[in-house]
């Protein structure tokens, strides 16, 4: 099969295209031929080797794919070939930027013929982390405040679009490039990073979310209102402790599992989310479109058509 994968740590140039071996449904997996597959900030950490481990090289990136069954394991009993599927690996696996996937048939969910295979791949891993951080980490409540950090990224601009839908006033971070997009979203406030210090122009939030990490995530906590809470997926697998001992920091877990996606299936159906701006490259362009990921100033989803 067609893949991109790496055989060494490095920037974006270490990714290679090429053939690696077809894989095969173990019992409860399935084979999906991919149609899409989304590139995720986790992608270029994986590829430059910040997340330590013993690596097994050749190593192909990629987390969430959206695609059609076409192998079925033992156990399989409630899909079929040619079913239209999409989802997310299994924690710390990688690997979708290629043509087939082997993976647990529980985590999937059925793709709706009213929506494309690239659509499917834009919202799977960053509406499942939307979600686990809004809803499940900090509980957001109708009425409630919002300060999310880095509105225009994929993963952001979703979570701004759940937030309205809770019925919270959001606040959110960005170039003064992507305000019209973002006001388009449903947030009530857009401020530019560029110009502007948002520990000076907010306060008073019930909850953050911070898509960014870095400094801007450690100086979040100031915008808190007593008992606020944070969550960070920016931050690695902790979230960075407040100097403040009245606010809660958070680190959501996102779980795999076929209820979250079929809860983002939910949303876009009734209208409370759509798919964030999209850029496809294909499969052999893997390289150049995980290198724009890096540099981390990107409208949307960067999206492999495979």
């Amino acid at each position: 099969m067609k893949a991109a994968y790496i055989e060494e740590f490095g920037g974006p140039e270490v990714l290679t295209y090429g053939d690696l071996p077809d894989p095969t449904a173990g019992p409860g997996q399935i084979v999906v031929d991919t149609v899409a597959a989304s590139i995720n900030a986790a992608d270029w950490k994986v590829c430059a080797g910040e997340y330590g481990g013993k690596p097994k090289f050749p190593m192909v990136l990629g987390r969430d794919f959206s695609g059609v069954v076409s192998a079925l394991g033992t156990g399989v009993q409630d899909l079929k070939v040619g079913d239209e599927v999409f989802g997310v690996l299994e924690g710390g696996r990688d690997g979708t930027y290629c043509a087939k996937i082997a993976i647990g048939a529980a985590i999937v969910a059925k793709k709706p013929a009213s929506m494309s295979h690239v659509e499917a791949a834009a919202l799977a891993l960053t509406g499942l982390t939307a979600l686990c951080a809004v809803e499940d980490s900090l509980k957001l409540k109708s009425g409630e405040t919002i300060l999310i950090q880095g509105g225009a990224g994929g993963v952001a601009s979703f979570a701004i679009q759940v937030a309205k839908h809770i019925g919270a006033r959001v606040i959110t971070t960005a170039s003064a490039a992507n305000r019209d997009y973002l006001r388009e979203l449903g947030a009530d406030e857009v401020i530019d990073y560029n110009t502007t210090d948002f520990t000076t122009a907010v306060s008073n939030c019930d909850a953050v979310f911070d898509t960014v990490g870095g400094d801007v995530a450690t100086r979040s906590f100031t915008v808190l209102k007593p008992g606020g809470r944070a969550t960070f997926i920016a931050s690695g697998a902790q979230a960075p402790k407040p100097e403040r001992s009245d606010v809660t920091a958070l680190r959501p877990a996102v779980g795999r599992d076929r209820p979250h996606l079929e809860r983002i299936l939910e949303l876009r159906r009734i209208g409370a989310v759509r798919a964030p701006h999209v850029t496809e490259y294909s499969l052999a362009q893997a390289a150049e479109a995980l290198a724009v990921s890096a540099a981390r100033h990107l409208k949307g989803k960067l999206v492999l058509k495979v």
